[in-house]
């Protein structure tokens, strides 16, 4: 082909990769991410092979030398090195289904940015990129009003993309010409405000305020404009002024009753979400001693979360309590790839500084544009000291980055000449390429999707009550044999831990298939990493379950239970901090009749964290169970007034509760236990008329 035809190709190719955004395959599990970067993957790989025939027939246009395009091969080096030398390879290189941020996902990333920095020669190039990132932005927000995550599937994810585009129209807007066209391109700035407002990322909302606050000063430092510094100065001391009023007067109507307020005013270091951060981050420089080079491999903070998990994380949520990511991309980076990829990745913020100064000292960019791209990467920082890097923000770094790269190399032109005709060299690349690529491809993105596919047929198989077809469903799901398989395999024993009881509707030979097979699958996830504590309690819950189904067959039964309490004591000791764990070992010990080791371990529980419910109602239910009556309602007293009355299940049970303390006529603790008995059955009309006549 001719350089002409290469150059057309690879650059309507990345102009298109961005419509990805908008992907969301719900015929996939966890469709928000994994329909965008498997379609990523596989037309990146398509444009690499043509990539790689370009450079090789034109090697005029290779990438030349930049300290940014070093800085980010040695940063992906480094993330793969740690995947070699971390706790969990499969999880490194590969990632999981919920994030797909693993370092085979992360390099076509990398490619992305060798083909942009290959092809974008001249700012039309650039416009017309810029302009679809920020259309693509736009469309993306108009669907924010009907759900703040939109078609990206996470609002901190829309905040991140919103600000790299609120800013890409700022440098079309100083970069244009034409007056009329200029003024255009704000008109897409409110709708992105307003979805990255709907989003309501704290951290993002930091990251932006901070960002301007920046470009205010820079504005004052180097602007020679006399009017421009004084406007920039009004809007620093106008936007601190603001920023300390709100935070300073938080409960006032006037910040309640304004959006874009009420976000500054939820800026506070006594938040639930910021105190849960701080815990998390000081369990990773507990750690970072441990790791302190490679770290504890790409993408295995969970590992280190769960090893110094602090039980007064409890006092703050109760929700989210497994965080596989620091929320911290320095931390993250730190603790997951080590100390050398942290260098190396601050170093790449260090080139494109540096070349940014140099770029405005030469005049080859303007100071409107030198002081918006050090604003946006101001911002960029800023925001993912609370968060992390998702598809749409690495492709809108490495579109920033590639930028910045075209201003110190766009003077030296490179000659068109003609066409070269088919070469040897070429014939070779696209033979051996192709093949190579087009393997990889069919091997980790079409085969994944497939197994995709296959898991979410067996979960509606599960929904509408067909084991069997449940079963055949995630057979031919795990068949394909992918890297990702743990995720299927994951949510297949979920599936199970909790409905073992529709197996007894099948014969006997079925049901001890299922169960083996069952159990093998979480045996095999927990080898990918013994030290998972999740993985680990899994294993532990679905041979518990294993063993009660097989209560009249001792053999059966202790070779089953005797697997669970080896799981779930790994589990423990994998992460000693996380009480829930300690409630399904003593459910184990119940299993097995051990009465005194149940209690003990529920005491052990309590002991951890004395203001989390759960283990006063577990308690107490587990006395109540071995009827021990006064111990046992004491510890139900407890639960009761620490809040867990939500505990409480099922029904019958909460109502054999309600009988005890309406006879005792405790009638403040009978009508906790209504509140909870109406939410087990909402349709149970003299449960609520009995609550009304208590509040009476």
């Amino acid at each position: 082909m001719s350089q002409k035809t290469y150059l057309n190709i690879l650059k309507i190719g990345v102009y298109a990769s961005l419509i990805v955004v908008f992907f969301v395959f719900k015929n996939l599990l966890f469709p928000y991410i994994t329909s965008k970067q498997i379609s990523f993957n596989i037309w990146i790989e398509f444009l690499f092979i043509i990539w790689l025939a370009f450079v090789i027939k034109y090697p005029e246009y290779r990438p030349k030398k930049s300290y940014i395009t070093f800085g980010l091969l040695g940063f992906f080096a480094a993330m793969l090195v740690s995947c070699f030398t971390g706790v969990d390879f499969n999880l490194s290189f590969w990632g999981d289904i919920e994030r797909m941020l693993g370092v085979f996902h992360l390099l076509h990333f990398l490619a992305f940015y060798l083909i942009i920095i290959t092809v974008f020669k001249e700012w039309k190039d650039w416009k017309i990129l810029l302009i679809a990132s920020v259309v693509a932005a736009n469309i993306v927000a108009m669907k924010s009003p009907e759900t703040s995550y939109s078609t990206i599937g996470n609002t901190a994810y829309v905040s991140g993309y919103m600000i790299f585009n609120m800013y890409f129209v700022m440098l079309l807007f100083f970069r244009e010409n034409n007056k009329a066209l200029r003024w255009l391109y704000l008109a897409g700035l409110p709708l992105m405000f307003m979805s990255f407002n709907i989003a309501g990322t704290t951290g993002a909302f930091v990251g932006l305020g901070f960002s301007v606050i920046v470009v205010a000063l820079l504005y004052i430092a180097l602007s020679k404009n006399r009017k421009i510094q004084i406007a920039s100065l009004i809007l620093f001391l106008s936007l601190s002024s603001l920023g300390w009023l709100v935070l300073s007067h938080r409960e006032s109507d006037w910040v309640k009753n304004n959006s874009y307020l009420e976000q500054i005013s939820e800026i506070n270091i006594h938040k639930s979400t910021f105190q849960t951060r701080l815990i998390s981050w000081r369990a990773a420089l507990k750690d970072f001693k441990n790791h302190p080079i490679f770290g504890t491999g790409h993408g295995n903070y969970a590992i280190i979360f769960d090893k110094y998990f602090d039980p007064k994380f409890y006092e703050y949520t109760r929700g989210e309590t497994y965080f596989d990511r620091a929320h911290n991309n320095v931390i993250d980076i730190a603790s997951t790839d080590g100390g050398l990829a942290l260098l190396i990745y601050l170093s790449i913020f260090a080139a494109a500084g540096y070349y940014l100064i140099r770029a405005y000292r030469d005049d080859r960019i303007s100071t409107h544009e030198f002081i918006m791209l050090s604003g946006l990467f101001v911002a960029y920082f800023v925001q993912n000291l609370a968060v992390f890097d998702s598809l749409v923000t690495y492709i809108s770094l490495m579109v920033l980055l590639g930028y910045v790269y075209w201003i110190n190399i766009s003077d030296k032109e490179i000659e068109t000449t003609e066409d070269r005709g088919l070469s040897n060299k070429e014939i070779y690349t696209y033979a051996i390429s192709g093949f190579i690529i087009i393997t990889i491809m069919y091997q980790f993105n079409i085969k994944p999707l497939k197994m995709l596919t296959a898991t979410i047929a067996g979960q509606r198989a599960w929904s509408q009550g067909n084991v069997i077809g449940t079963i055949d469903e995630y057979k031919k799901a795990l068949s394909y044999n992918t890297p990702l398989d743990r995720d299927s395999i994951t949510s297949l024993n979920r599936l199970f831990a909790g409905g073992f009881s529709r197996l007894k509707s099948l014969e006997p030979e079925k049901q001890k298939e299922i169960i083996a097979y069952n159990i093998d699958l979480a045996e095999k996830n927990v080898k990918y990493n013994p030290h998972d504590s999740l993985n680990q309690m899994m294993l532990a819950q679905l041979a518990n379950a294993a063993a009660s189904f097989y209560a009249n067959d001792q053999e059966k039964f202790s070779y089953y239970s005797n697997i669970a309490l080896d799981a779930i004591n790994k589990s423990i000791e994998a992460s000693p901090g996380r009480i829930p764990i300690y409630f399904q070992k003593a459910q184990i010990h119940i299993t097995r009749g051990e009465k005194d080791l149940a209690i003990q371990t529920l005491q052990d529980a309590i002991n951890l964290s004395d203001t989390y419910y759960d283990s006063y109602c577990h308690m107490g239910r587990t006395l109540l169970y071995y009827k021990d009556e006064e111990k046992g309602y004491s510890y139900i007293d407890q639960c009761l007034d620490k809040g867990g009355v939500r505990v409480l299940a099922p029904a019958n049970f909460v109502k054999f509760l309600i009988n005890h303390y309406a006879e005792k006529e405790d009638w403040e603790r009978t009508l906790k236990l209504y509140e909870g008995l109406v939410k087990l059955e909402p349709k149970a009309t003299d449960d609520w008329i009995k609550l009304a006549k208590l509040y009476a």
